[in-house]
């Protein structure tokens, strides 16, 4: 058995060898800045970032004018969280989002509010889904940005995209998806989708930690954003600051490396772990009865805290939810919004998986959880009060 068995894909992944090596030389022999172009090493830096910026468009669809380069998705969600609040004040102060969104944009709508914003928080039924009438119903006036992802960083649910775009295009209001667990898993197609801003993270699809790109699409009536960051004028004045030159490289290479069919295999591993895992009695597989990423699998083990699980397998690097607030002595808001109890979101478990993910590491972990459920379990009054049937 290998040392560590890595299913915490949904919070960061290996970068590919291929994508490394790509980056290497902007670290050791092209380390000029990408902004220094009266010379010919600085000018060889701007056209890696042009290429990258290329080829971001070309996974998106999207012409690489409407790319920008930043250091990931929480930097993007604050960008368009606040820019779009300070450019749009006078057509009202509405933002519209899920109670399942990531935890950026969770707290960035609370420090708007602060500041005099008016936040809707659309509930979501038992799998993760907002109700498209409710998405309407709360439509005013005032409302000048909706914020939903494509997918769950948990659960690994898929959002309707293309009714929730077409809901925005309609009523003229500015549509903004974190598609950063999304990218590369499933088809996001820019010609097709009509979504005004979309952000992603290289770190979550075997690129490198720290970059990032934010999706503006160009309109006659241009989009609005005030710069979180101020500098150089770089990325049009969007975004200020010195270009990480190796870390966008890995990013384009990355996102050009990874297709749809690339994860099918995957999402067969993910079933069969989700098969070999149920024979154990009192699971619940979050989200399995809709679409999901296929590298997601987030399941509650009734009556056992997760980290009394993860504490018992130190072989298995797994997580009890997103890997920005894993250390919270908190349930999941996540599986709390659908309607899931506190105990059984304090069992919940996410294995996320990868491309490189093989089946032999699946049956390990899947061998390994079992033992250790049945172990803890045995050893458990908790437990067995609920088999004497005094506990529900």
């Amino acid at each position: 058995m290998k040392d560590t068995i890595y299913l915490d894909n949904n919070a960061t992944t290996r970068i590919l060898d291929e994508v490394w090596q790509e980056m290497t030389p902007y670290f050791i022999q092209n380390y000029a800045n990408a902004s220094s172009v009266y010379h010919q090493m600085g000018r060889a830096a701007n056209a890696a970032v042009q290429q990258a910026r290329s080829q971001v468009a070309e996974a998106l669809h999207c012409s690489p004018k409407e790319i920008f380069f930043n250091s990931g998705a929480t930097e993007s969600i604050n960008t368009v969280l606040r820019g779009v609040f300070d450019k749009y004040q006078s057509q009202g102060n509405h933002i519209i989002t899920a109670a399942t969104e990531h935890k950026a944009v969770l707290s960035c709508c609370e420090q708007l509010k602060k500041q005099g914003g008016k936040i809707t928080y659309l509930p979501v039924d038992r799998q993760g889904h907002i109700s498209l009438a409710d998405l309407k119903n709360a439509i005013t006036s005032k409302t000048i940005l909706i914020c939903l992802m494509a997918a769950n960083n948990e659960t690994g649910v898929l959002s309707e995209l293309e009714e929730i775009a077409a809901i925005c295009a309609k009523e003229d209001i500015l549509f903004f998806c974190d598609a950063t667990q999304a990218i590369g898993k499933i088809t996001i197609d820019l010609q097709q989708l009509p979504v005004d801003l979309l952000c992603l993270s290289a770190h979550k699809m075997h690129g490198p930690k720290g970059a990032g790109a934010l999706y503006i699409r160009r309109k006659s009536k241009p989009i609005q954003l005030t710069p979180l960051v101020l500098g150089g004028g770089q990325e049009n004045g969007f975004r200020g600051g010195t270009y990480n030159v190796p870390a966008i490289v890995g990013l384009g290479k990355a996102i050009s490396k990874l297709s749809p069919k690339a994860y099918e295999p995957v999402e067969a591993y993910r079933d069969l772990l989700e098969a070999e895992l149920s024979k154990i009695p009192e699971i619940i597989i979050h989200g399995q009865k809709t679409l999901r990423l296929p590298t997601t699998s987030y399941i509650s083990f009734k009556h056992i805290l997760a980290s009394e699980i993860m504490t018992a397998c130190p072989t298995l690097a797994l997580s009890s939810g997103s890997a920005c607030v894993t250390g919270s002595r908190e349930p999941s808001h996540v599986l709390l919004a659908m309607g899931v109890s506190k105990e059984d979101a304090l069992s919940a478990i996410r294995f996320s998986l990868s491309v490189l993910t093989t089946r032999e590491e699946v049956l390990q972990c899947a061998q390994l959880i079992t033992a250790t459920v049945q172990k803890i379990r045995d050893q458990s009054p908790v437990w067995q009060l609920y088999k004497a049937g005094l506990l529900s």
